[in-house]
């Protein structure tokens, strides 16, 4: 009896072993294989600020252990400025069953959560994520929604604040956007705040598409002594053709965030749009490791630096202090 009850307890755990303990899997040579963790990304349009976002992301997921090739699997898409792409994008990343999903500006993550209540989802780059009614609310976002803002309370209105140091005699802004993007739209009612206060006048010219920019710029000509350019995906994706024309007819300009200074504009307060994606890259790992995206508030840029380009100065015909510079990050 012993005997049989020996050899039947024998077969059991043989069994067991070669089915690989029950829930583990294992490879070829009886090694345990590590889950893949699946993550979609939704990009609204390529520009640095938002190029950066996604590269820190990645950067902090690599850092906490998950890289592409063995434990993670990414497919990133970019709607390249489409709505309509924007849209099945968001379907196709929800109908693969992504573990979570990256939504990078507004439009892209208005489209992901109109699409799942299940899935979770971080955002980055949002100017206002209660106003796009991403989450209830900034400390307690609720559902199934979380991520990080690009609105730092101050970078407008120093801004705009830098503009009258920086250009004294300049008495109107120029500010080109597109009204269909609800980031922009903030951004500009935020900007023409600080304009008032500062007694400048705000001379606005709206676009619906990128290739609307350049005729938009060149209309600025005569009208405006300084361009202001908030962030804004639509303009700054085309932000060559502003920078064409200031430099051309020397008009200064000043951007909402520091990667457009990079690019060719003069001056900005902002800060490093890949230490965002890197918060919320951190924040990722959480909710992988089973944090709810509901029990973790929104998060924001901490740092907030003067950013000037020196050569811009010079192609747009502003001429530099010591006092302008000693403060600010210099980009050559």
């Amino acid at each position: 009896m012993r005997k049989g009850l020996a050899l039947v307890l024998s077969g059991a755990l043989l069994l067991l072993s070669a089915c690989g303990g029950g829930s583990k899997e294992t490879g070829g040579e009886g090694k345990e294989k590590e889950k893949v963790v699946k993550i979609g990304i939704t990009q609204i349009v390529e520009h640095p600020s938002l190029d950066a976002a996604r590269e820190g992301f990645i950067a902090a997921l690599k850092d906490a252990g998950y890289e592409e090739g063995k434990n993670l699997k990414l497919d990133y898409q970019n709607a390249q400025g489409d709505m309509n792409n924007n849209t099945s994008i968001a379907q196709k990343l929800v109908a693969d069953k992504n573990d979570l999903i990256l939504a990078i500006a507004t439009p892209s993550a208005q489209a992901v959560v109109n699409q799942t209540k299940d899935i979770p989802i971080l955002f980055t780059a949002i100017t206002d994520p209660v106003g796009a009614e991403l989450v209830q609310s900034l400390e307690k976002p609720g559902g199934n929604v979380t991520g990080t803002s690009d609105t730092h309370p101050d970078a407008i209105k120093n801004t705009i604040a830098a503009i009258k140091t920086f250009i004294p005699d300049a008495k109107k802004v120029g500010i080109i956007y597109n009204n269909g993007e609800p980031n922009s739209v903030v951004n500009v009612k935020h900007a023409k705040t600080a304009l008032e206060a500062a007694g400048l006048e705000a001379v606005e010219t709206t676009i619906t598409a990128s290739t609307e920019v350049k005729q938009a710029a060149e209309s600025m000509v005569g009208r405006a002594d300084v361009l202001y350019i908030p962030k804004d995906n639509t303009v700054v994706s085309a932000l060559e053709s502003v920078i064409t024309v200031a430099n051309a007819q020397d008009i200064p300009t000043f951007v909402g965030e520091g990667d457009s200074v990079k690019r060719g504009t003069f001056a900005s307060y902002g800060f490093d749009y890949h230490d965002l994606g890197y918060t919320t890259g951190k924040m990722a790992v959480e909710i992988l490791k089973g944090k709810k995206p509901s029990d973790i508030p929104v998060g924001f840029p901490e740092n907030l630096e003067l950013f000037i380009n020196k050569k811009a100065a010079q192609e747009e015909g502003i001429t530099l202090t010591e006092e302008m510079l000693k403060d600010a990050k210099i980009v050559e």
